[in-house]
């Protein structure tokens, strides 16, 4: 083949790749309204036609004068296109670039351009630009000057950015947007290898090959646009929607493997890395907790609950499970969404300990006694073991409420309940069960004598007075003792009658002493 129709052909491919730019820029141009990301990729491709057509027009000049003007023109889009083309790619990967950061990409292919347009003045991009003498056709021999370098850097720099920012995507992307993502690959890596070679030489001398290549790139962006609508869908299904999503999703395929999941759950569960895709949730869960996931997912979208501890904090999830499946009804795998409830968990937590516990001592209150405390009489009647309940209320309570002010009652009642605890173990159901009266029953055990236990709280209260600005209080109480009849079919209700009825006989007799019920009635138990 002659040098002439060499340069035909590579004049040609260069034109193709400037209609091919060309017309990708007309088409989203005609279509930007439902192309997110338009206007970036309107300019790039803008940039790359002016770089195609203007390199063409180089190769046909026939001076050097035409050639250093077709090289300016030339340069006021070819330099612009590596950036232009990062920011692309940083657009698809849904990291927006603010005005002031595009600015700074563009910074240096202007200064790349002014270099070029005033060279003769300083020679610092081009040291030397001639044509190359003796052959058909005319090419040119350059020597590279210092500013050549840095944009030649500074070019590759914005390639390989974008070539790695789009291969460190590939597995967290779903299968489905591969084929656009690798389109998108090989148009960054192609020129960028293209143009590595021709700077080694390995490309035929005095021709630059990467407009030429990017008639190849242009080519597989149009099929791509056309066939599977690149841009189209973008991944706003990802990165818009699934990404931006407040409830967390992780997406298993059919074999119960990690393929992908959203930002809600690497804020949900830091832990998770996209290291582990391609693992089944059980090994992941398993490196993540010490242990399998911990319940049976229902494909039928009921809930459950998974409580997670991250940097010292609770949290607690609602995760629904659901198929997912291909078009011809086969299963493709599943779908994990995880609620944030922690904070109706906490709400239900604080309603429930307001209905279980009293609000000033945080004791139980009447209603989760009775509650408790027949569970604790039925399983000491299946035991055949004696349970005791037994009522207790403060000495002359209504004389501190008169004379010191409620607020000092409140801390006289308080006062009693922890002194109480002091001797009471955790096995013992302790609450308040009205007023100044409070209501103990014991577990199931041959062992615990309940009017010896009501006597050492009645002794410890008396030892210990209630200390104010204003001097000791003393505090003394009453307690009624009441044992359930071994072989006899006792109710609680019954017990907290018997216990009420020892109480008064305390208070009859004095106060500040312990009673106990027996059949022929209360007596005292001791003192």
């Amino acid at each position: 083949m002659t040098m002439d129709s060499q340069l035909t052909m590579y004049i040609t491919l260069v034109s193709v790749s400037g209609v091919f730019n060309a017309f990708l820029s007309l088409y989203v141009f005609f279509r930007r309204s439902e192309i997110p990301g338009a206007r970036t990729f309107i300019i790039y491709t803008i940039a790359l036609s002016i770089y195609s057509f203007a390199y063409a027009f180089e190769l046909a000049s026939d001076t050097l004068w035409k050639v250093k003007l077709w090289t300016v023109i030339q340069y006021m889009g070819m330099p612009f296109a590596a950036p232009l083309g990062l920011m692309l790619i940083l657009h698809y990967l849904g990291w927006k670039v603010s005005r002031k950061g595009a600015a700074a990409l563009l910074v240096v292919p202007s200064i790349t351009w002014l270099m070029v347009a005033t060279n003769d003045y300083h020679h610092l991009f081009y040291k030397v630009i001639r044509l190359k003498e003796n052959l058909p056709s005319p090419l040119l021999d350059i020597e590279i000057g210092e500013w050549y370098i840095v944009h030649g850097i500074y070019t590759f720099s914005c390639l390989l950015a974008a070539a790695a920012l789009l291969l460190s995507r590939w597995k967290q992307t779903r299968k489905s947007y591969r084929l656009q993502l690798f389109t998108l690959i090989c148009g960054q890596l192609i020129p960028m290898v293209t143009a590595f070679l021709y700077l080694v030489g390995a490309t035929p001398a005095g021709i630059d090959p990467v407009p030429m290549v990017m008639c190849i790139t242009s080519g597989l962006y149009i099929w791509a646009i056309l066939s599977i609508k690149m841009l189209t869908v973008i991944p706003i299904a990802k990165e818009t929607i699934f990404d931006s999503m407040g409830e967390g999703v992780i997406v298993l395929d059919s074999a119960e493997r990690l393929i992908d999941y959203n930002r809600a759950v690497g804020r949900m569960i830091p832990s998770l890395r996209p290291a582990m895709l391609g693992r089944t949730l059980d090994q992941v869960w398993t490196e993540l907790t010490g242990a399998s996931f911990p319940f049976i997912r229902q494909p039928d979208g009921s809930a459950e609950e998974l409580a997670w501890t991250s940097n010292g904090m609770e949290r607690f999830y609602e995760v629904r499970s659901s198929v997912l499946r291909h078009r011809n009804g086969e299963q493709a795998g599943s779908l994990l969404m995880l609620i944030n409830v922690t904070e109706l968990k906490r709400l239900q937590q604080e309603l429930e300990h307001q209905a279980f516990y009293d609000g000033l001592t945080q004791i139980f209150n009447r209603t989760q006694f009775i509650r408790r405390g027949r569970e604790m009489l039925a399983e000491s009647l299946r035991l055949g073991n004696p349970f005791t309940v037994m009522l207790f209320d403060i000495d002359f309570f209504k004389r501190v409420n008169d004379n010191f002010g409620h607020e000092t009652g409140d801390k006289l009642i308080v006062h009693v309940v922890s002194t109480c605890r002091r001797l009471l173990s955790a096995d013992m159901l302790f609450a308040r069960y009205g007023g100044e009266e409070f209501v103990l029953a014991l577990p199931s055990s041959p062992l615990l004598d309940g009017s010896s236990i009501a006597e050492r709280l009645r002794a410890e209260l008396e030892a210990h007075p209630l200390l104010t600005a204003g001097g000791e209080i003393a505090v003394t109480a009453s307690f009624g003792v009441a044992q359930a009849e071994i072989g006899r079919d006792e109710t609680l209700d019954t017990l907290l009658r018997k216990a009420d009825e020892a109480l008064y006989a305390s208070k009859r007799n004095g106060r500040n002493r312990v009673s106990e019920y027996a059949a022929q009635g209360p007596t005292p138990a001791m003192r």
